[in-house]
């Protein structure tokens, strides 16, 4: 299926999927949303202050699309990613008597595109739900791919589904609103997909960091549209991280949600975590002999001119980062597969980095 001015398709054996990404288009969601074919009652889901700021306009531009539309509420954080929360959103949806045939909207970042993707997945064994992004993070990867999931206790993402979108609308003008350190985490998502499979890009990030930084309309729009590009074609080569393309999309994740977990989300942005997990791949790189010093140099500086950390916050304890590593979704054997560069713009996946290391690269970052 083609999708003439989608930004990026994707394309799995279980779906296929426009994403638009521009400047200005929350308006467009309900004419999106018919063009794929959704009709009936459209339930965003939301946090209060995304909803504040864009729920308004999302549920005029559905009502006049000929939706019927309800909200529901999440509390903002990423505590709300929990089996908690999601019981909560079906016992509303179930008041509202909710079919199959209805479609629930994801309206904001991460975590309300993971819980209400989740909710959407499991509620009468599957509704139909569309990503509309809010976050720069979200809109280069959580929107994309079909990932859904709630935290457990013991680690982030640990309960979940793979359940397509119907179709993704991110509009860049809402990132405008963020706290600029909000935004500067999602650009180290935007990084790492250039680190792993564009050089190009990265070039292109480092040439125009600070316009980018400062949300430059037309250079922010390329960047982003180019950064979910990549993880469309990923996502559509490798639906279900079968050990195959998708895992590449993993650098810097599995420090980083080591470094969540043992920080039990507070303290570290997803995006700054995932920021300080690449210097702590990268260093693995470079001690492998896969990764030139003078690039290790460059991915530390990229990362430094999105202003985001290259160094664990002081208090981190050692011994709870290294046991939610060992919990990481990758183990398999009790061996960590490390996503590593082999080069700026080109990733590999290894499970043979010595122990050594791995605690070399960790000390290297504080963890």
């Amino acid at each position: 299926m083609t999708f003439p001015h989608a930004g990026y398709t994707v394309t799995t054996n279980t779906a296929s999927y426009p994403g638009y990404v521009s400047w200005g288009i929350l308006d467009d969601l309900g004419p999106r949303m018919r063009e794929v074919g959704l009709s009936g009652t459209a339930y965003i889901i939301a946090d209060r202050p995304v909803f504040s700021l864009y729920g308004r306009k999302a549920l005029a531009s559905l009502k006049a699309a000929g939706f019927a539309v309800d909200h529901h509420f999440l509390q903002p954080g990423e505590a709300t990613k929990s089996l908690a929360t999601a019981e909560q959103a079906y016992a509303w949806l179930a008041a509202r008597r909710a079919e199959r045939g209805h479609t629930i909207v994801a309206l904001g970042g991460g975590v309300a595109g993971d819980l209400a993707g989740f909710v959407a997945a499991t509620y009468l064994r599957g509704i139909p739900f569309v990503q509309v992004p809010t976050t720069l993070l979200a809109m280069v990867d959580a929107s994309i791919g079909g990932k859904v999931a709630v935290n457990l206790p013991a680690g982030k993402n640990l309960v979940g589904a793979f359940y397509q979108p119907r179709l993704v609308l991110a509009d860049v003008q809402t990132l405008t609103t963020l706290p600029p350190r909000e935004v500067a985490a999602g650009w180290a998502e935007v990084v790492k997909h250039a680190l792993i499979m564009d050089r190009d890009l990265f070039d292109f990030m480092e040439r125009h960091a600070a316009a980018l930084t400062a949300l430059d309309r037309a250079l922010a729009t390329e960047a982003i549209k180019r950064s979910a590009a990549i993880k469309a074609r990923v996502v559509s080569q490798d639906e279900r991280e079968t050990g195959g393309v998708r895992t590449l999309l993993n650098y810097g994740h599995t420090v980083g949600h080591a470094l969540e977990a043992a920080l039990e989300y507070a303290g570290l942005l997803h995006g700054e975590a995932v920021s300080i997990g690449m210097m702590a791949a990268g260093h693995i790189s470079w001690r492998l002999g896969m990764l030139r010093p003078e690039e290790l140099a460059r991915q530390r500086a990229i990362l430094e001119a999105f202003r985001l950390p290259v160094h664990a916050p002081p208090g981190v304890d050692s011994a709870t980062v290294r046991q939610a590593m060992s919990l990481d979704k990758k183990v398999e054997g009790k061996r960590i597969r490390w996503v590593l560069l082999d080069g700026i713009g080109r990733a590999v996946s290894r499970t043979d980095v010595p122990d050594a290391v791995v605690d070399e690269a960790l000390r290297s970052v504080g963890a």
